[in-house]
């Protein structure tokens, strides 16, 4: 199963809005097949191994399967996986983790054990669910996972009050934050962000078959046309208001515009993400400025924050989060730490809202 976990982790990018899944099939101690999720419309991981196994000419006749996720039960781009397990003759089948998918939810295993097939689960789940946190949360909540990136320095200052910020951290840690942005099907900034440091918010340094979707979360249309986040056109700019004459000229360069107020005129944060799920992103990675930063905080619209601290102090400048002041403790929002890990001459902390958030 760690080998399998393993042909997930390096399943590219571009099978989303697909599960990263990894598949190994052996029998009387040999491997006889491995597999990895293909790009949407291509095979399975299973479908994969079985297919690599019968290339090198092996019988699956009364092999075992490990895969990191429930096989398939259902017709949607490809056939159920499940089907072409029970007919290749493979009489175990191991699974880490259970898929939440509606479509599926049980039915694969169920299907399985229905025609005799041994079914063995929770080997590795917690590893598994991790290799999927995306795929996972979309299914189970409707929305993408959310991870907030910034980098400050040790007291907690993004920028100086004048607004420079280039460059607080490292070249190896903006490498790795580089990293973290390609694994995310969107990228997602506010107009603050925007005006002050006119970001092109893509990936750069890497190779990659596909840009995340730029979202620039912009209420009152503020947005410039010739800013280089909309360079090229394919940006995502939601607002709050309709203007049709400044819609017209986004939409003319090639971006959607989504108009999505809400009571106070701002935009509505929980319905974008859940818009966003339904648009099949399965990782949203959020780079912006400590305002956006606190209203997607205070909207409970963040899972887990990306934080990278330099070995430096600013003093008087600004801050992570805009959040209001308290009276008591017990009204701090609590976090784990997930991960502490350094980065060059920098440290990175990745720390998970507790459930409760």
């Amino acid at each position: 199963m760690l080998q399998a976990l393993d042909l997930a982790g390096k399943a590219p990018q571009w099978v989303a809005p697909n599960p990263k899944v990894g598949c190994v099939i052996i029998k009387n101690g040999e491997i006889l097949g491995l597999g990895v999720t293909q790009p949407p419309g291509g095979n399975h991981a299973e479908i994969e191994a079985m297919a690599d196994a019968r290339i090198k000419g092996h019988d699956l006749e009364g092999a075992t399967a490990f895969v990191t996720l429930e096989p398939c039960s259902h017709y949607g781009r490809t056939p159920p996986c499940s089907d072409a397990l029970i007919k290749s003759g493979i009489k175990t089948v191991v699974v880490a983790c259970l898929d939440t998918n509606p479509l599926v939810q049980g039915q694969g295993i169920a299907k399985l054990k229905a025609a005799g097939v041994e079914v063995i689960t929770g080997v590795l789940e917690q590893e598994a669910r991790e290799s999927n946190l995306g795929f996972l949360t979309r299914m189970e909540k409707g929305r993408p996972w959310i991870r907030m990136k910034a980098a400050a320095s040790l007291d907690g200052k993004t920028a100086l009050h004048n607004g420079k910020s280039q460059w607080i951290t490292s070249e190896a840690a903006r490498h790795d934050g580089h990293l973290w942005r390609s694994r995310a099907g969107a990228i997602l900034t506010g107009i603050g962000t925007v005006q002050d440091d006119n970001p092109q918010l893509n990936v750069r340094g890497i190779s990659v078959d596909r840009q995340p979707l730029r979202i620039i979360v912009d209420s009152k249309l503020q947005i410039s046309p010739s800013a280089k986040i909309l360079t090229g056109g394919g940006s995502l700019i939601v607002c709050a208001v309709e203007d049709a004459e400044k819609i017209s000229v986004l939409r003319d360069a090639g971006n959607e515009v989504l108009c999505l107020p809400n009571p106070r005129g701002k935009v509505d944060l929980p319905a974008l993400m859940q818009e966003l799920g339904r648009r099949q992103i399965n990782e949203l990675h959020i780079e912006a400025g400590s305002k956006l930063n606190g209203s997607l905080i205070r909207e409970q619209c963040v899972d887990e924050l990306l934080l990278y601290f330099a070995p430096k102090l600013l003093g008087d400048a600004r801050g992570l989060f805009d959040l209001p002041l308290l009276e008591s403790l017990d009204g701090a929002q609590n976090l784990s730490f997930h991960e502490i890990t350094q980065i060059g001459e920098d440290l990175r902390i990745l720390a998970r809202f507790n459930p409760s958030h």
